[in-house]
């Protein structure tokens, strides 16, 4: 293929970064580019070789594998390769080989660097961590559709005021939008309701509420900022505005969801629970978890501070129902530990969790004191599962006889698991590997840890099983760009951000805690001591921390739009739907997972 600098400068105008590159420098760079051409097969770099710069594919396939020869990706015209090695210390972290006829696009390293350097659109393409942000938990500069309650609430011109009250009883709101078919038409508000209706003595009855309705109300874009929304309401000494798109209402902002904005937080939630009389009191705390989320999510803040905090609602809720529970039981007969594991455990807890748990039990406890421990778990557990926190559905859970058990019994279950390391002893010990006291005696399990991590990294045959069944997770990557996505069934083109996003990460920071004999517990805290015990190289555990990082920070702004859009959270992301920005970061997350995979699978560090 004959490449002009025409024809070049044409291709890069419908390339992204390139395309939002003012025209004097997407010109320029037009220039800078140089014009390879590749037979079938032939290697265009590998691993371990100076990266030249960056490759832009114009025509033709290009595979990349990892140091294991593992394929991680199968890439198509408008495609880039090679930033990772530039942007770590300049050497190929992956081999390239093409796999038809290929023109590339070259563009030489000290380019690539300048366009980083001087171009923000350029650098954000490229770069896979996340970005510091001066705006949490500022409302003047969170942006309505982060405020508003949505889908609003409405009624029609021709309704009668009585309905229209009664509606706005029902729904526990201050105002509904008065709309004519998708057309908004005004706003009808409590405030209408008393000095405009009863006030006046009207008929709610005979009354339409286009009678008493503010016609034609102020209102703002849901891309307008909360500044915006203080603003109007002094100016126009009003308490509810229309959020609108068009002519078309697509929610509604009120003083109350900018108090609650500002009143709800994960300190006032472990508060109102310490002092909460039964689960029935709880409950109604944890209720407000998910405006808790859209409030942190929203806030930009960094997916292990949500995740933390929302964590920390939980084992305020855990800690308060073993009080209430030894309130009603007595005092305990014998030292005990209540553990956490699982997402509680790694302090990971998302808007979607389950309960796993155990207990520890001091040896020496009498045969007869072990019903005590049975109501205990049985009256916590139903308290969490009250609470929202459900029932696990494998029983990993204090009810179960096999989870509450005396010391001595732990110790033989963790040595027995490392010692015949069978699938069923893999899931086990994966689970209990991430054990966390919440409340009791923690002597209890800090020997035992010390103990197990251990005698645990000294069996190589456990370690191999370990790291086998950590592979088992897999990035839900496809070939030519895209994502293996469900292919049947309610969840039908989307990915599971849980068990194949953040699951092989969690994974592989189980495994490495395991090898370096590391304490942590969350996922996040063992890739940084990983990295700094040696058992990850440094660019290795920064990229898989960034791959982290954003895989975590995407799968919580999924669950922060369901729950603004009045929809149970989940763990489910339709790739598709989100730009080629996006699209593309997350898969570059995945690659680096798998690379990471790859590695540890082949008894290797990460590759630098």
């Amino acid at each position: 293929m004959t490449q002009t600098k025409s024809d070049v400068l044409a291709f890069l105008e419908t390339v992204h970064p390139y395309d939002s590159l003012p025209r004097k420098e997407i010109e320029r760079v037009s220039t800078r580019f140089q014009p390879l051409s590749f037979r079938k097969d032939a290697e265009i770099y590998r691993r371990g070789n100076p990266q030249q710069g960056i490759y832009l594919i114009r025509d033709g396939a290009v595979e990349i594998t990892d140091a294991a020869n593992t394929v991680i990706s199968e890439l198509a015209p408008r495609n880039s390769f090679g930033e990772r090695g530039l942007m770590a210390d300049g050497f190929a972290v992956t081999t390239a080989t093409a796999r038809s006829d290929c023109a590339l696009l070259l563009l030489p390293a000290d380019e690539f660097r300048r366009l980083m350097q001087e171009h923000a659109v350029f650098a954000r393409f490229f770069i896979r961590g996340r970005f510091t942000d001066s705006r949490r938990g500022d409302v003047s500069v969170q942006k309505v559709s982060e405020l508003m309650s949505r889908p609003p609430i409405v009624c029609g011109p021709t309704d009668t005021v009585r309905s229209a009250a009664a509606l706005m009883r029902g729904r526990h709101v201050s105002s509904l939008g008065v709309v004519d078919g998708d057309r908004f038409l005004g706003i009808l508000t409590s405030r209408d309701l008393t000095g405009r209706v009863l006030a006046e003595g009207l008929d709610p009855e005979a009354t339409p509420v286009s009678a008493v309705m503010t016609p034609d109300p102020v209102g703002l874009s849901a891309e307008a900022l909360g500044s915006d929304i203080l603003h109007l309401m002094l100016e126009k000494r009003v308490g509810h505005l229309p959020v609108v798109d068009g002519d078309r209402l697509v929610g509604m902002i009120t003083q109350t969801d900018l108090i609650r904005f500002h009143a709800i937080n994960s300190a006032q939630l472990v508060r109102d629970i310490s002092t909460a009389e039964t689960p029935e009191a709880m409950r109604a705390i944890t209720a407000r978890i998910p405006q808790l989320l859209v409030q942190l999510v929203g806030g930009n803040n960094a997916h292990e501070v949500v995740t933390r905090l929302i964590t920390d609602i939980a084992d305020s809720v855990t800690r308060r129902l073993v009080v209430l529970a030894e309130l009603e039981l007595g005092p305990p007969p014998a030292p005990y530990v209540w553990l956490a594991c699982g997402s509680q455990g790694r302090q990971e807890q998302t808007g979607v969790s389950d309960q796993d748990n155990c207990i520890f039990i001091a040896d020496g406890v009498a045969p007869d004191a072990m019903p005590w421990f049975r109501q205990l778990a049985a009256k916590v557990s139903r308290g969490l599962d009250l609470c929202g926190y459900h029932y696990c559905p494998g029983d990993m859970m204090a009810t179960n006889p096999r989870w509450r058990q005396p010391l001595s019994v732990w110790r033989s279950y963790f040595r027995d698991w490392i010692n015949r390391p069978d699938p069923t002893a893999q899931m086990l010990a994966s689970v209990m590997f991430d054990l966390r006291p919440i409340c009791g005696d923690p002597s209890l399990y800090q020997d035992l840890q010390a103990e197990t991590l251990e005698e645990a990294s000294r069996n190589s045959i456990f370690t191999a099983h370990m790291v086998s069944n950590a592979l088992k997770h897999a990035p839900p990557l496809g070939l030519l760009r895209g994502f293996a996505t469900i292919r049947s069934g309610e969840h039908r083109n989307h990915i599971d951000m849980k068990h194949n996003g953040v699951a092989p990460v969690v994974d592989l920071g189980r495994v490495y805690a395991l090898m370096g004999r590391l304490r942590p517990v969350n996922t996040r805290a063992r890739l940084l001591a990983a990295e700094d015990a040696g058992i990850i190289s440094g660019p290795g555990a920064k990229d898989l921390i960034a791959a982290y990082d954003l895989i975590s920070d995407m799968r919580l702004r999924s669950q922060m739009r369901q729950v603004r859009d009045v929809r149970k959270p989940d763990n489910f992301l339709a790739p598709y739907d989100f730009g080629d920005f996006e699209r593309s970061h997350l898969r570059d997350a995945f690659v680096v997972v798998r690379t990471m995979q790859s590695a540890l699978a082949n008894g290797g560090r990460a590759p630098v």
